[in-house]
């Protein structure tokens, strides 16, 4: 079969017994087109076909995208009112059920609020009582241990309420994170604890901002109340902001860095009249910083004394 001598056709030659026998044909009637029609057609399928499933799944991608942002936001402490379930059945049965989930969520946190309402007004009045009927006894030295009870005790009931409304409900708003922690340094350079504050002079985040006024202030007065220095420095780290608060103070022992985080739970080093804590500020500080979506933790502190870890997503 010669295919290359003639440019418009192709010549056989076949080898019969009595002789050769020699065939020319046109090179055009070798060629068939339906071959190419054939291929064209499945590309051009397989390519709307492709097209479709594309489609398909990015409608199928994009409520499973929105139900795992409503979850992030929810236990961020943000809100999210857009999110509606759609999609595939059972897409639309998990955004139900993740609604519902939230709303008894929510529906049990406004219950813990009332009744902790309740429970402060109870406790407030016999301690007003017992403040009126001290006071009017007069400023004898048999009571003056009595009323420093009663002062420990109401200061203990505030905290203990302060502590039960960590998820409050205070709205999430973006807010210029470094101008409260230079309040909150303002306010406690009255003592004689000096205070080092590094932080850029705007960075904006999502923050419930009287929650995280109060969790912060509880770190710094434990680094006052417990150390000879307090440095507080905040960092951008993979995608996330870190504030360390280091001090000089004893530190807390590895055994412990748990405990302290349980209500009301005190060192014995700290079990001390004269420092006058209740044992909540480390627990209101961590409720807070997890409610919004974050995480503290207690290392070692270059300074000498414990370092409190705070991590928040941006």
């Amino acid at each position: 079969m010669d295919t290359f001598s003639h440019e418009r056709e192709v010549r056989i030659q076949v080898q019969l017994p009595d002789g050769v026998m020699d065939i020319v044909v046109d090179r055009e009637r070798l060629f068939s087109s339906t071959t190419y029609i054939f291929v064209m057609w499945m590309v051009g399928t397989s390519l709307l076909l492709f097209a479709i499933a594309t489609i398909f799944m990015r409608n199928q991608v994009r409520p499973i995208r929105r139900l795992a942002t409503a979850v992030d936001n929810f236990g961020k402490g943000r809100a999210d009112s857009d999110f509606k379930p759609e999609g595939a059945t059972e897409i639309r049965q998990a955004a139900a059920a993740f609604n519902l989930m939230r709303e008894r969520i929510q529906r049990t946190i406004n219950q813990r609020t009332e009744m902790l309402a309740g429970i402060s007004h109870d406790l407030r009045t016999p301690l007003t009582r017992m403040k009126l009927q001290l006071a009017m006894v007069g400023d004898s030295p048999a009571i003056a241990d009595l009323q420093s009870d009663v002062e420990e005790m109401e200061k203990m009931v505030e905290e203990y309420l302060a502590f039960a409304r960590g998820e409050s409900a205070e709205q999430v708003a973006t807010t210029n994170m470094s101008a409260i922690l230079h309040d909150i340094v303002n306010g406690a350079r009255i003592s004689d604890t000096p205070i080092t504050l590094e932080t850029k002079d705007r960075i904006f985040i999502p923050l419930k901002p009287n929650g995280f006024k109060r969790a912060i202030t509880n770190l710094v007065n434990n680094g006052i109340l417990y150390g000879g220095n307090v440095v507080i420095v905040v960092t951008e780290i993979n995608g996330a902001i870190q504030i360390t608060v280091d001090d000089d103070g004893p530190g807390i022992p590895v055994e412990e860095r748990e405990e302290v985080f349980k209500p009301f739970y005190r060192l014995d080093s700290a079990r001390s009249p004269d420092t006058g804590g209740s044992g909540l500020g480390l627990t209101i500080a961590r409720d807070v910083i997890r409610a919004h979506g974050g995480e503290l933790s207690i290392e070692d502190s270059t300074l000498g004394g414990a370092r409190i870890r705070i991590r928040l997503p941006i």
